[in-house]
């Protein structure tokens, strides 16, 4: 008995017959009228998994399987392969004497990723595997490329990133990671559907870069002659539909940022935002807790996952920390007690803080030594509050100190989970953010928030007291699965085209 090793291309030579041989072997069917690819259906009545589970149910049953031929073990007058399918793997046992010799032939001359249906019988064999006697089998699809060496499977991480295609064949474990996230967002949408909320959808071409601080795609459109940029929020679009009286609306869907790429940033990646009328920034922390917590029960059966090193507990009761709390928790200065920003400036230089804006104000120097000092000691689970004016264009003002807002972030494992505030419903002091904004816009700062008038004349018509968040789907799937990097996690990352 021997099983058919198809060696990697390390030798130029020996891979370019290898993918001849292949190609000979189509054109010959081809030639006969017997073309793989003219097939245009199978009946296919049952999926591997389906057999384990009810083997008793299958067993000496007729079934007819199809999927992708994985091994070949020849053992002369008979074969055993694997066959993967939608659901997992399935042993097949084909013997001369059931296909006839001709048809034999050609399945022994069949290769590794041929995409095949067979029909036959359930049963076990004595070494207690359960397996499809075949009767017949039939090539539906001829694969003209190797797989890779099947003892090694497909390890380089970014040839896995390229050709996914090839990545989910070879590593059954990266699908899983793929399920985990559609039932996340299935999750979401039940969660939300459940509570009233409307799914909505908002364009993703935008006249103006608005809703979040960064750098924008810009595409121009040829019969409007204007530029368009590629949405990087969905806020003041959703914010509007609460204007017009729709309480409780949520999107799921892509954000575009031209920004850098790391482990944890993509440059398109997709959030859900939802906004609901006459609730604040503490109702959102409900939210988010209620959600990303039975989330995991729901998916994981567990409430703790294993992320970055961390053992993270869900079990919901996170803490609600202000950020200056956060600082002074970390060893920095108590922005509390600090009035100017010249002490603010002061302060935070004298914890090890340089501060990078070109005028640092008491809020600058509160957010920097939060992110320099505090962020990467959130492990657990953690509301972050009261985040600086400065820094939040969009959120309400705190009614006990008008340098922060009604804002929050959520860390889990030192990473950002969710943003949220009490939405800002003052036009005059919206427009007044906006103006400083763009005034940051002038001095270079490509990030900095457009000026939205049309935004401004719907907060005139009146915004009714609202409460907003955004949590990045990707962030929260990487904390499910234990991926370490975000492109683990997202079927088709942004590469660099690979040059030759």
């Amino acid at each position: 008995m021997s099983d058919e090793i198809i060696s990697p291309a390390g030798v130029d030579e020996d891979y370019s017959e290898i993918l001849q041989i292949r190609r000979d072997k189509l054109l010959k069917l081809q030639n006969e009228g017997r073309d793989p690819y003219a097939v245009t259906k199978f009946e296919r009545t049952v999926y591997s998994a389906e057999i384990k589970e009810a083997f008793e149910t299958f067993e000496n049953k007729d079934v007819r399987l199809a999927g992708r031929l994985m091994s070949k073990r020849d053992m002369g007058k008979a074969f055993f392969s694997d066959i993967a399918d939608d659901k997992g793997r399935i042993q097949l046992y084909v013997k001369v004497d059931d296909l006839g010799e001709e048809a034999f032939s050609e399945f022994k001359n069949g290769d590794i990723g041929d995409i095949i249906g067979v029909e036959g019988f359930v049963f076990r064999t004595r070494r207690g595997e359960i397996s499809v006697h075949c009767r017949k089998t039939e090539l539906l699809s001829k694969s003209l490329l190797p797989l890779p060496e099947k003892f090694h499977g497909l390890t380089d991480t970014e040839t896995r990133y390229r050709q996914r295609y090839v990545d989910l064949i070879m590593n059954p474990g990266v699908r899983r990671s793929f399920e985990i996230r559609s039932a996340f967002i299935r999750h979401v949408r039940a969660f939300l559907d459940e509570r009233g909320y409307t799914e909505v959808e908002t364009p993703v071409l935008n006249t103006i870069s608005g809703g979040a601080t960064a750098r924008p795609f810009i595409t121009r459109h040829n019969a409007l002659d204007i530029d368009l940029y590629m949405r990087i929020a969905t806020e003041l679009h959703l914010k509007r539909l609460i204007v017009g009286g729709m309480e409780r609306v949520y999107e799921i869907g892509r954000i575009f940022r031209n920004e850098g790429m790391d482990t944890r940033h993509n440059p398109e990646f997709t959030t859900v935002e939802l906004y609901e009328a006459y609730a604040d920034y503490n109702d959102m922390m409900d939210i988010a807790e209620q959600m990303l917590s039975s989330a995991a029960m729901k998916i994981l059966g567990t409430y703790k996952c294993e992320w970055m090193g961390e053992t993270i507990d869900l079990t919901p009761g996170w803490p609600r920390l202000t950020m200056t709390q956060a600082v002074v928790n970390a060893g920095g200065p108590d922005f509390s007690v600090i009035e100017s920003d010249e002490e603010a400036v002061i302060a935070a230089e004298a914890a090890g803080v340089v501060l990078k804006d070109t005028e640092p104000t008491w809020g600058c120097a509160l957010y920097e030594c939060f992110e320099r000092l505090a962020e990467n000691k959130l492990v657990q689970p953690a509301f972050i509050t009261m985040h600086p004016t400065d820094v939040s264009p969009l959120a309400k003002r705190s009614r006990f100190d008008p340098r922060l807002t009604e804002r929050f972030e959520l860390f889990i494992g030192r990473s950002e989970m969710a943003n949220a505030f009490s939405e800002l419903n003052d036009p005059a002091d919206q427009k007044q953010r906006f103006q400083k904004q763009a005034q940051l816009r002038e001095r270079g700062d490509e990030e900095a928030s457009m000026q939205d008038d049309d935004f401004i004349t719907a907060l005139e018509y009146g915004m009714p007291p609202t409460g907003g968040m955004g949590i990045g789907i990707d962030r929260a799937v990487m904390l499910l699965t234990g991926a370490s990097s975000i492109r683990d996690i997202i079927l088709f990352p942004t590469m660099k085209p690979k040059t030759e």
